[in-house]
């Protein structure tokens, strides 16, 4: 088998599709992910849901796990856990710095 150079666990980007994240990421922006990220309740995260990618915010409620949209025309799904998760969204390219925001991890 040839080698990619990649890291598995290397952040990668992906370009936002659709508008189910508004008006936090608009159709068209650039994600960071990180597939080795801390997943936590709120943050951000790429996951397997019906066998497709989908880019949504992670809630956490009673030890089940759902992913919900940031616009209200679309619904929160339920997922079988952690392992479903792909990677969390560290940033946003292409932000002016004082907009800058770390949706993945803790600013401790």
């Amino acid at each position: 088998m040839e080698s990619s150079g990649c890291s598995a666990g290397e952040p990668f980007a992906l370009r936002v599709l659709g508008d189910s994240m508004l008006p936090e990421f608009a159709e068209g922006a650039i994600i960071i992910i990180d597939p080795e990220g801390t997943v936590r309740d709120g943050c951000y995260v790429m996951a397997e849901y019906n066998n497709e990618y989908i880019f949504r915010q992670l809630r956490i409620v009673d030890g089940k796990y759902f992913l919900q949209p940031l616009n209200d025309l679309y619904d929160t799904v339920e997922i079988p856990g952690q392992d479903a998760i792909q990677g969390v969204i560290t940033q946003q390219a292409g932000r002016r710095r004082k907009d800058h925001k770390h949706y993945g991890k803790s600013n401790e």
